[in-house]
């Protein structure tokens, strides 16, 4: 799945017989403590501004779980009540609340808040040229998933795998915002939206 619509696998996930091939019990190795010292990879901090570009929003099937005090925030913003908004745009999966999804262009699967809008401007000789831009229309209260993306840990653990996410990711390794390691930190660990959430722009 595209990356910020997807739910981190642990190998145990993707085999089942993997915890049952290799009990964990049946080899003690010992493994030194990472030192004080030990600095992340990106210890000079990360750049990343959202292009609003709408690939983290389409993909394979994947799932973007939503808390109840989610739900809220979505319902006030839609003007609907919650119950209206679980039953029109959630499906409810193992007992949590995920947005649905809709078959886009070329069978992707889109969540079910991405929608294409024309945008004209201007040509290089005068004329006009009609552009599609995919965006998300509840961008003010998307879920702390998406709000949070793309400081995940399977993203920050190493700059190889930051780097294969940035090659559908456009915002990352770019624009004008450096993320320090501490607010990367505080991201990537957020339980409920972060303060000053990676947007598209600065927030004050």
């Amino acid at each position: 799945p595209n990356p910020p619509r997807s739910e981190p696998r642990t190998p145990e996930a993707l085999n089942p017989l993997a915890a049952a091939a290799y009990p964990r019990d049946g080899m003690k190795l010992d493994v030194l403590p990472d030192s004080p010292d030990t600095k992340p990879w990106y210890a000079d901090g990360l750049k990343f501004t959202c292009t609003q570009c709408g690939n983290c929003c389409t993909g394979g099937p994947g799932y973007v779980w939503l808390s109840e005090q989610e739900i809220t925030r979505l319902a006030e913003h839609l003007e609907m009540n919650a119950e209206a908004v679980v039953e029109k745009y959630c499906r409810k999966i193992d007992g949590k609340f995920s947005l649905k999804e809709k078959r886009g262009p070329g069978g992707l699967y889109d969540c079910i808040f991405l929608q294409e809008e024309k945008v004209a401007q201007p040509g290089s000789t005068g004329e006009t040229i009609v552009l599609t831009r995919r965006r998300c229309s509840v961008y003010a209260v998307r879920p702390l998933q998406c709000r949070t993306w793309p400081f995940w840990s399977e993203n920050l653990a190493s700059k190889k795998r930051w780097n294969h996410a940035a090659r559908r990711c456009h915002g990352m390794n770019a624009g004008s915002r450096t993320f320090t390691p501490r607010q990367i930190e505080s991201i990537r660990d957020a339980a409920d939206w972060p303060a000053n959430p990676p947007t598209s722009r600065i927030d004050r």
